[in-house]
């Protein structure tokens, strides 16, 4: 079984930063290749949406548009480690954030089977 924890969240002001690590372990129950690591994010009354992703080796990654520029998707397949930093917060990046694994390379959360447990990020002045 797949397993993700969630660290580094915290409370930030405007303009600040904070980085987002995800230790990823196990395996699909069937073998499956885990082929993309990706971060979401949700703010109360809002649905869950996208943030960004990586795919297994590293070499692909892909972002929503109001964080390009501002929060860098990375992984350490050494530690099986994915991090986001994220740079430059606004209040409305305030949201629990969730790291996730998929078997496919997508930006759908349906598409996604293993879920962490979700980290708060708070920004506020």
């Amino acid at each position: 079984q797949v397993q993700l924890i969630e660290s580094g969240g915290g409370l930030v002001q405007p303009g600040g930063s904070l980085r987002l690590s995800c230790s990823v372990s196990g395996r699909p129950f069937n073998n499956a290749r885990l082929e993309a690591t990706g971060w979401f994010r949700q703010a109360p009354g809002k649905d869950r949406e996208f943030v960004a992703l990586i795919n297994r080796s590293g070499g692909m990654t892909y972002y929503e548009d109001s964080v390009k520029g501002r929060f860098t998707i990375s992984r350490d397949n050494t530690v099986n480690t994915v991090t986001l930093q994220m740079n430059s917060l606004r209040p409305e990046d305030t949201a629990v954030y969730y790291c996730a694994a998929t078997t496919k390379f997508s930006i759908i959360p349906s598409d996604y089977d293993y879920w962490g447990q979700g980290t708060q990020v708070t920004v506020s002045s």
